[in-house]
């Protein structure tokens, strides 16, 4: 998914923009992180750093952006700053940033393990930043009237499904290093806990079953009293990807298709929330959740390699 300019950001620019830095140069920088702050009107990509300067010359220059030699540099010149980089990349450079007082757009997950995890949140707490956390469902206007459906609903709940199934892991810009070292888990994971403890409250406790690196199946347990089931793989062909999530009541069901949600428009929400978020509003997907989903994932990986 390539942002692209919104029709309704033309025109003059407002007088004071966000500056935003990205860190990191891969596939989701280069496709999401750098247009989406290029092409709003409330910031600027000021620069790009990453740990390949070819790369990050290339992801900047096609925003007339700048490309920094380092990190440090960045972060005198920058507002805020965004992060496309692994989770353990992340999790130590988030810490710096976060000392150096600026707000942070953070990937999913927050870190690689339950332990970096705590440090950046100590490092965010410590500081006095706010932060907000790119799950891209979240942001996807289809997604949110899902979830104002459900809490519309009155009748008991019964239980939930979701799911993310598709081929990332056998070919394409996505199968990277650490999703190929780590399999769905951390990768998918996130996207379909983070959507069943929005719909049907929060989790308080997982199953996990399956190959690590093939398919994963979890069974979330809720503060609610109900359970949710949860499919994930990267290494099926399957074409177009299948991803959704589906809330059982005792008056039927409600259902989103995520695979088909996210566009434009939920690129537009981070950034518009984001701009609110390093002004000073805390956002409900901060790190303090990254670090629930976490949790809750550390367990269930305890679970499948035990």
């Amino acid at each position: 998914m390539e942002t692209t300019p919104n029709s309704d950001n033309s025109g003059a620019a407002p007088a004071e923009q966000l500056r935003v830095g990205v860190v990191g140069a891969g596939p989701w920088a280069r496709l999401v992180h750098a247009p989406m702050f290029a092409y709003h009107p409330g910031t600027r990509l000021v620069g790009v750093w990453a740990r390949r300067p070819e790369a990050a010359a290339d992801v900047a220059s096609s925003h007339d952006a700048r490309a920094f030699a380092s990190f440090d540099e960045m972060l005198d010149e920058v507002d805020a700053v965004a992060f496309a980089v692994p989770p353990d990349v992340q999790a130590e450079m988030g810490v710096t940033a976060a000392r150096a007082g600026k707000p942070l757009l953070l990937e999913k997950p927050v870190a690689l393990d339950l332990d970096a995890a705590q440090r950046l949140v100590d490092a965010v707490d410590e500081a006095g930043v706010l932060t907000q956390v790119l799950l891209t469902w979240r942001y996807a206007p289809a997604v949110r009237a899902f979830f104002d459906e459900v809490a519309s609903i009155e009748s008991p709940l019964v239980g939930g499904r979701g799911q993310f199934l598709g081929g990332g892991s056998l070919a394409g810009p996505f199968a990277t290093p650490w999703r190929l070292e780590h399999g769905p888990l951390p990768d998918l994971g996130p996207h379909v806990v983070d959507a069943l403890d929005a719909a049907l409250g929060h989790v308080t406790g997982v199953r996990a079953h399956g190959d690590p690196q093939r398919w994963v199946g979890l069974l979330l347990e809720h503060e609610t009293g109900v359970v949710s089931e949860v499919s994930m793989t990267a290494s099926s062909p399957l074409l177009p990807v299948r991803a959704g999530i589906e809330v059982y009541t005792e008056a039927g069901v409600v259902e989103v298709d995520t695979a088909t949600a996210v566009g434009p428009d939920a690129i537009t929400n981070v950034v518009d929330e984001f701009v609110a978020t390093a002004q000073g509003t805390p956002h409900p997907l901060d790190v303090h959740h990254g670090l629930h989903l976490q949790t809750v994932l550390e367990a269930a990986r305890r679970d499948l390699t035990s």
